[in-house]
């Protein structure tokens, strides 16, 4: 191991902290995780997962746990807004021939999982807190929290979302989120019988999604064009939500339409995108997943890429002469595959948004699925 690195601070306990604080600890690095929610919630309904991402699921330890709580599935179903098919996608056995091409799973479920196996690494978890000041120390830098603890690390992670505090302070004048001109809307519903794949059911501005999450739900996904981002009262949510769904006509939908109810969970959130070009870090200062790179979920692989800068970072951690080596190998083994989600995810909406050529955004979806088969 890198004698380097001893002691490591991760900053956010979502799905890329986590990941990262679990395998660090694997590699015997001493590790401080910091939440500022102190309840350390994950907010949203379901989400759905590829064949990568169960892979990721694997190399951090809870692809057992994800296939029991969550839902394990082969192949994606689209179809017309009346339920003619117009094609089934693969999804490889990425992960390998025991596990399922792709899957789903309940936001805060996975967030449980996730927080479960960070307890059971052995990381010291601090919630309610953030950092108020990180200032280079020698050969590491020294972060004062905003609980009034104080403490040196060799490196730290910034991994705090979209709205990252972290790449605000170390980076002033990296790119902001950019909002994409699509908003997407979720629900969580109770699971029909005999639904066990992905189905997809594409209209001229909108499209409509049901995948199971659990053994006994689905999460209904809807996604709209709204030109201008602007909130809406939560007492909106069910109505739109409901009369987005009405010009379909396909039996799942129209099923689907009659069962939302003010118990079925319903979210909204404007998409919005982030490419942060490298470096991706400032001295011992570096950051992960949505951080630098924040995608729209056309690809289904926002927390898969964050997850694997986890793994990628230990490794690479691991087995550097230098911590300027190792974040430096990082970047390089991150750039073109964060880049191709990011940017492929995006022209699928803007093909979406434009009623565009269905023969490009089919071969994105191709390409992207072989580019995301690949290892890491």
């Amino acid at each position: 191991m890198n004698s380097a690195v001893e002691k490591i601070l991760v900053i956010g306990g979502g799905f890329s902290g986590m990941s990262a604080a679990i395998e660090l600890r694997k590699r015997g690095i001493e590790v401080d995780l910091v939440e500022i929610d102190p309840e350390w919630r994950s907010y949203g309904a379901g989400i759905s997962l590829g064949g990568a991402t169960l892979r990721a699921f694997r190399t951090l330890g809870i692809l057992e746990e994800f296939l029991e709580k969550g839902a394990g599935a082969d192949g994606a179903h689209v179809h017309l807004p009346n339920g003619a098919l117009l094609a089934t996608l693969p999804t490889p056995r990425i992960a390998g021939p025991d596990v399922p091409g792709g899957g789903a799973i309940m936001r805060p479920v996975l967030a449980a999982i996730l927080a479960e196996a960070t307890r059971a690494a052995g990381v010291n978890v601090t919630l309610g807190a953030t950092f108020e000041t990180m200032t280079p120390a020698g050969s590491g830098v020294e972060v004062k929290l905003t609980n009034g603890q104080q403490d040196t690390y060799d490196l730290v992670i910034g991994a705090d979302g979209l709205f990252s505090k972290v790449r605000e302070t170390v980076m002033p004048d990296a790119p902001r989120p950019s909002y994409t001109g699509q908003a997407v809307w979720r629900a969580v519903l109770d699971r029909p019988a005999g639904l066990d794949s992905t189905m997809i059911y594409v209209g001229p501005k909108v499209k409509v999604g049901i995948n199971p999450v659990s053994k006994t739900e689905v999460y209904v996904f809807v996604t709209e064009d709204r030109p201008q981002k602007r909130r809406l009262d939560e007492s909106e949510y069910l109505d739109t939500f409901v009369g987005l769904l009405a010009p379909f006509t396909a039996d799942e939908v129209v099923r689907v339409r009659a069962e939302v109810s003010n118990t079925s969970q319903v979210i909204y959130r404007p998409l919005e995108e982030l490419l942060v070009p490298l470096p991706w870090h400032q001295g011992r200062i570096v950051l992960i997943g949505d951080a630098v790179h924040a995608t729209t979920p056309h690809l289904a692989s926002g927390a898969c890429i964050g997850i694997e800068d986890a793994i990628v970072l230990a490794e690479e951690l691991e087995k550097a002469e230098t911590v300027h080596a190792a974040l430096a190998a990082f970047e390089a083994r991150r750039w073109e595959r964060c880049r191709m989600v990011v940017k492929n995810s995006l022209r699928l909406g803007e093909i979406e948004i434009e009623d565009g050529d269905k023969q490009e955004h089919a071969g994105i979806m191709r390409d992207s699925m072989i580019a995301l088969a690949q290892p890491i």
